[in-house]
């Protein structure tokens, strides 16, 4: 993106009838759909956020039986696409049970919406955080400094700075952080496989003071 390097990750969870919930669809190439393929048939296809969207219609064409979901306001940026619906604040009958969901309000340019898979206790996100450890190149190493993340777990000061409504943010993030999840899954940088809830929490401290300026 923008010579950044930055990557990207889509993740697979089974439902109990062995269908596969895909989050966040990642360029479907030959190899990528037979992975897919040896895990299951696909059910659902979600676009968490008003960026991370643009594989999605691949898998229109590649699974037309499966249900395309996007995250608020989306339809509209992508009128070339037919979603199936829209996500809100509470799961689909089809995943309901196994992943609960919340839109984080507030950031209306991102829209994302979070998801927590019960079993394994794993919070599943898009933009909301980023875990870079190493850095392919100068230039990315740059921009993850000047975001903030350089390193580290964290939310990017992009983030802070498009955040419209600090209130409406915190009761979303107040819901997530209720949730019993150990492992964040980011879609962005390393997989965080402990402590979850205590760095997601330290994160988005400054949310806490409605009057705090973004840094």
């Amino acid at each position: 993106m923008l010579g950044l390097q930055i990557g990207t990750r889509m993740t697979a969870v089974r439902l109990p009838d062995g269908s596969l919930f895909l989050h966040s669809p990642v360029a479907l190439d030959e190899a990528t759909e037979q992975e897919i393929d040896a895990l299951g048939p696909v059910r659902h296809v979600v676009a968490p956020n008003r960026f991370h969207h643009l594989s999605i219609g691949d898998y229109r064409d590649a699974y037309g039986e499966a249900l395309l979901w996007a995250a608020p306001g989306l339809p509209e940026k992508r009128k070339d696409i037919r979603f199936d619906g829209v996500l809100g604040d509470e799961p689909n009958t089809g995943w309901a049970g196994v992943l609960d969901q919340q839109v984080v309000h507030g950031i209306p340019s991102m829209n994302e919406v979070a998801f927590f898979h019960r079993e394994s206790r794993s919070l599943l996100l898009t933009d909301l955080a980023m875990n870079f450890r190493e850095t392919p190149s100068w230039l990315t190493a740059l921009w993850l400094r000047l975001t903030g993340i350089h390193g580290r777990f964290g939310v990017s000061r992009l983030i802070r700075a498009t955040t419209r409504d600090r209130a409406a943010a915190r009761q979303s993030l107040d819901t997530i952080l209720a949730w019993d999840f150990e492992r964040v899954i980011v879609t962005h940088g390393v997989v965080l496989q402990r402590q979850g809830k205590r760095l997601m929490r330290e994160a988005y401290d400054w949310l806490q003071d409605p009057e705090a300026t973004p840094g």
